[in-house]
């Protein structure tokens, strides 16, 4: 590059970075003659190389042609050798192209050993990369001097195609079992000193923790269900159990929700003050006091909520990067993920996005190596069946892609009977405030259900042992029920900035 400074006698003006003119794309046609030798002279060369190589990364044209025919050979199990290549290039109808028999003798005198054939075949497969990052960063430059693109949309699809390329090159080397089994022992080590066994985050929900060991690091776990049964609602009492009780810092993605709508659905879970109220402000001198009371503990708890509507995958990754950075968060939770999009990258269907996307998170979790909890609709197969068992959410219900099964780790699905009409189950107990959490996949674990106490008039699930509450006014000074309260003072919005334990609501 070179650099240009205009000295005007007052100040100097800015340095302008000029790209250099006429320079070679990074290439390595010596080493890439000498590994297509190799691999035509060593029985075994081709399975060292083909995980590192392939044919795109060879730079001349010919070289390409020559390495897709040892695939081909090396693919069906046939020998690799100068005649069986020539022999192969003359079915593909190539062999003229690359310079005939010819130039395929001439590759095998250009190699002395195939010692190095891997090293050498690393420093051609970041050459390729290199011309892969070159031509990215020409297109979005030349994208970005044109003034009828949208600056948003064209960031996201550079990211979408920076995404790409690292996903094609990115590898992870082999580990030897050793350190792995010192870590299992490890985890193995901490869920033992934990009361509850719990290996994983707890939920707060003592049936599911203790069916699940906790949310393991590294999993993708979904929670499905059919509208108005209560998903943000389950993940909401969750991440406020995290959060609150076990000061475990949280994520919260909503992409359906403002941030203040979801905040105003918290404080009802919290307060146990109908929604109608918070929205209209039409509270009792009392309520106001509950409100100020049970609101200081989620002051301060470590939740972390971002609202970004229509998500990208990519604008994902890079917040929940920041997230753990910047804030340990331990947890991120999507509500939900058929609102997200892959832009910037190209699919035939809207199937095969969601299946990038699920693979991408399960990606992310491995990556972050914590938890990432994803909320799914279900599509109205739920609806059309008959019968009490008919309404349980299956597998084949997950909406738009299969592959959202086959990337999670853990699939629940949340079912209340109540909202079909179905009251009692088949021993006769009460279904009415039921609900069901069905662990239908568990990668790593037991499948099952869990029941839950959920309180529909504050969107709030409850451990199905946990009692309902009964405020009770106490005298502070006493201790005696029907002893005299203390004076309340003045309701409205100013009581809130108050901080009064004598109100225990």
């Amino acid at each position: 590059m070179a650099e240009g400074t205009r000295n005007t006698g007052k100040s100097k003006q800015k340095t302008v970075i000029v790209p250099d003119m006429g320079r070679l794309q990074p290439q390595a046609k010596e080493l890439e003659e000498a590994v297509l030798g190799a691999l035509m002279l060593e029985k075994d060369a081709y399975f060292i190389v083909s995980d590192i190589l392939k044919p795109e990364c060879f730079y001349e044209k010919a070289h390409e042609l020559i390495y897709s025919a040892i695939v081909d050979l090396g693919v069906s199990q046939r020998p690799i050798d100068m005649l069986t290549v020539t022999e192969q290039l003359k079915k593909r109808g190539e062999l003229d192209i690359v310079g005939g028999p010819f130039y395929i003798s001439q590759l095998t005198t250009k190699v002395a050993s195939s010692a190095h054939i891997e090293y050498h075949a690393r420093i051609i497969a970041q050459k390729y990369l290199a011309r892969e990052l070159i031509s990215f960063t020409a297109m979005v430059q030349g994208k970005a001097f044109d003034e009828t693109i949208d600056v948003d949309d064209l960031m996201q699809e550079a990211e979408g195609k920076l995404f790409e390329i690292s996903q094609r090159n990115v590898k992870k080397d082999v580990t030897q079992i050793n350190p792995v089994i010192g870590e299992a022992i490890e985890l193995l080590k901490k869920a033992a000193q934990q009361k509850e066994g719990l290996s994983g985050l707890h939920s707060g929900f003592h049936g599911l923790d203790k069916m699940t060991s906790g949310w393991q690091n590294s999993d993708l776990v979904i929670i499905a269900a059919r509208p108005a049964m209560g998903k943000t609602a389950f993940v909401l009492s969750m991440a406020k159990n995290m959060a609150m009780h076990h000061n475990i810092p949280v994520g919260l993605f909503s992409l359906e929700m403002s941030n203040v709508q979801l905040v105003n659905r918290l404080i009802v879970n919290v307060t146990e003050i109908t929604a109608d109220k918070i929205k209209s402000g039409r509270l009792e001198d009392y309520e106001w006091e509950q409100l100020d009371f049970k609101l200081a503990d989620l002051y301060d708890a470590p939740i972390y909520v971002d609202d970004t509507p229509s998500l990208s995958v990519f604008e994902l990754r890079t917040k929940a990067r920041r997230l753990v950075r910047e804030h340990h968060v331990k947890c991120i939770i999507i509500d939900y993920l058929q609102l997200m999009n892959a832009s910037g990258m190209n699919f035939g269907s809207r199937e095969q996005e969601v299946s990038m996307i699920s693979r991408s998170l399960k990606g992310l979790a491995k990556e972050l190596n914590i938890p990432i909890i994803a909320l799914s609709q279900l599509n109205r197969g739920v609806e059309n069946r008959q019968g009490a068992e008919g309404k349980r959410p299956q597998l084949a219900d997950l909406r738009e892609s299969g592959a959202i099964e086959q990337d999670a780790d853990m699939v629940c699905f949340i079912h209340r009977p109540e909202y079909y009409k179905i009251t009692e189950d088949e021993r006769g107990n009460s279904l009415i405030g039921i609900a069901e959490i069905i662990i239908a996949k568990h990668r790593n674990g037991a499948t099952g259900d869990v029941r839950l106490r959920f309180k529909s008039e504050f969107a709030k699930f409850m451990n199905i042992d946990e009692d309902i509450p009964v405020r009770t006014f106490t005298s502070s000074i006493s201790g005696d029920p029907d002893a005299a309260l203390p004076p309340i003072p003045p309701a409205g919005p100013d009581f809130l900035s108050q901080n009064n334990n004598d109100y225990p609501f």
